[in-house]
C-alpha cells in the first residue's frame, strides 16, 4: 500500500513540474510550485527524511511562495501604475 502512495505522489510530482513550466498565469504557477514543494516534503518524510522535509516544508512551500507572492502583488501595483 505504501509502494502505491509513494508511486501517486511521485506521479504527482512530476505532473506539477511540467505544469510550473509550461503554464502562462504566474499565480498559476505559484501555487503550482507550492504543491510540488509541498508533495516533496511529504516523500521526505516517507524516505525518513525528517530534517530534509521540515526544510522543504519552511522553505519551499512557505518562505519562497511568501515571496513569489509579495513579487507578484509588486509587479501588479506596478503594471497599475504605468497605465494610469
Amino acid at each position: 500500500m505504501e509502494l502505491v502512495i509513494e508511486l501517486a505522489l511521485l506521479a504527482f510530482l512530476i505532473t506539477t513540474a511540467i505544469c510550473v513550466s509550461f503554464t502562462k498565469r504566474l499565480l498559476s504557477a505559484i501555487i503550482m510550485f507550492m504543491s510540488y514543494s509541498t508533495i516533496m516534503a511529504v516523500l521526505w518524510v516517507m524516505l525518513v527524511a525528517p530534517d530534509l522535509a521540515l526544510t522543504e516544508a519552511a522553505v519551499g512551500a512557505g518562505i519562497t511562495t511568501i515571496l513569489f507572492l509579495l513579487v507578484l502583488k509588486k509587479i501588479g501595483s506596478m503594471g497599475a501604475e504605468e497605465h494610469e
